[in-house]
């Protein structure tokens, strides 16, 4: 069985933008904005990631921060 949700999307995000997974989650742990689509509008306006590709790592990061 293959990965499911926002890390399906991590390979693709990794080859695209050419940064480790880890250092876009610093980015958004670092940022002073808190909501989800605050987030990822920043990161496609400021990064040029796309959408699906901002909002797995928006879900994915919101989600490991608060468990």
């Amino acid at each position: 069985m293959g990965v499911k949700g926002p890390a399906s999307y991590f390979p693709s995000i990794e080859q695209k933008y050419g940064r480790p997974i880890a250092e876009w989650q610093q980015l958004i742990t670092d940022s002073p904005l808190t909501k989800h689509m605050e987030l990822a509008a920043w990161l496609k306006s400021e990064h040029g990631l796309g959408h699906g590709h901002a909002n797995a790592l928006v879900a994915h990061t919101l989600a490991d921060a608060g468990s």
